[in-house]
């Protein structure tokens, strides 16, 4: 007996990342349905071998569903998660629109899964910012061992973090740059993308920081520990796909660098790759398409009394999103639901 799955957005690139890893990994799927906006309507999109087309998600009923992924922006999502909720249908969002709600639980499975206990109030489970999903898996096992204190985190976030839109534009500005004659001005980021970086995701806060920064602040203290202190500067680079960090940690306790790989290699959802040669640590386009959150680079700060920093990799659509998605989905039907 398998569960009654829908997929909200089916036709974007997280939605088919969704279905893509429902089938990857088995999941128990009695019966699935495919949702899209009207201009997607009647769209195809795979799932394992079958080709399922898009329905509408303006007159479809979520009676009788047993969960529904997400995978639109903030406004479908608060018209139509409360509706699925209200029908008995979980939903597992992966807008920030319930991210920070104190009624609405906040889920990595590697790191919090107890919180999915939490769902029931609003029948609605968040799912993090992709930035915050790959950084708190490598942070919560180290956290546990000798407690945090303090994150400096830089990221490296590629353009299919901003959707479709994001990946064309850095596809058609950098064959723009080899023909003069075709110019591809800046629509989706503010400056050009291609052979640049540009240290803005997300608006401008009063505080000087972008809402992407607040993002990885706000939810690492409420996946993890609210004590812990983060800073973070959010970077876009011309990578298609997978994000990149930085991350400096301070500790309470004192942790050396070999027993931080060795805590890292056990911790679950990660893969360490840290070699002291060429070549021997993992850059993003190595991570698409897995599941893992890879880390390398790590190594002592001899600046600080207990600090340590590491490189995080991980495809964003995956464990950023789609990935995560489908583990809560996984985690509440093992969980609560106990059909599959």
């Amino acid at each position: 007996m398998g569960y009654n799955v829908v997929v909200v957005g089916a036709t974007g690139n997280v939605g088919r990342e969704m279905l893509n890893i429902l089938a990857e990994r088995l999941f128990p799927v009695d019966k699935i349905a495919v949702l899209a906006s009207r201009k997607s309507l009647g769209t195809e999109v795979s799932f394992g071998d079958k080709t399922l087309k898009t329905t509408d998600l303006d007159t479809f009923d979520f009676t009788g569903w047993d969960m529904a992924l997400f995978a639109v922006g903030s406004e479908a999502t608060k018209q139509y998660a409360p509706l699925a909720a209200k029908a008995g249908c979980v939903v597992i969002d992966n807008s920030s629109l319930y991210r920070y709600d104190a009624d609405v639980p906040l889920i990595v499975p590697e790191v919090n899964p107890e919180a999915i206990h939490d769902y029931a109030k609003k029948n609605i489970i968040a799912n993090p910012n992709c930035s915050t999903a790959q950084m708190v898996v490598a942070l919560k096992p180290l956290h546990d061992r000798a407690r945090i204190k303090r994150v400096v985190v830089s990221t490296y976030q590629s353009v299919s973090g901003a959707g479709k839109e994001g990946i064309d534009e850095l596809w058609d500005q950098t064959k723009s740059i080899y023909n003069p004659t075709d110019n591809k001005p800046p629509r989706k980021f503010t400056k050009q993308i291609a052979f640049n970086v540009i240290p803005h995701i997300d608006v401008f806060m009063e505080d000087g920081s972008t809402k992407e920064e607040w993002k990885m602040v706000a939810e690492t203290k409420k996946i993890i520990d609210k004590s812990i202190k983060v800073t973070a500067t959010c970077v876009r680079v011309p990578v298609f796909v997978g994000h990149s960090e930085a991350i400096n940690i301070e500790f309470e306790d004192h942790l050396d660098e070999d027993e931080a790989r060795d805590i890292l290699r056990e911790a679950p959802g990660v893969m360490v790759i840290d070699k002291r040669e060429d070549g021997g640590y993992v850059s993003p386009i190595e991570c698409v398409g897995d599941f893992a959150t890879f880390i390398s680079r790590i190594r002592q700060d001899s600046t600080i009394d207990n600090g340590l920093n590491l490189w995080c990799v991980s495809d964003n659509l995956r464990k950023g999103a789609a990935l995560n998605a489908v583990q809560i989905a996984e985690l509440l039907g093992r969980e609560v639901l106990k059909k599959g």
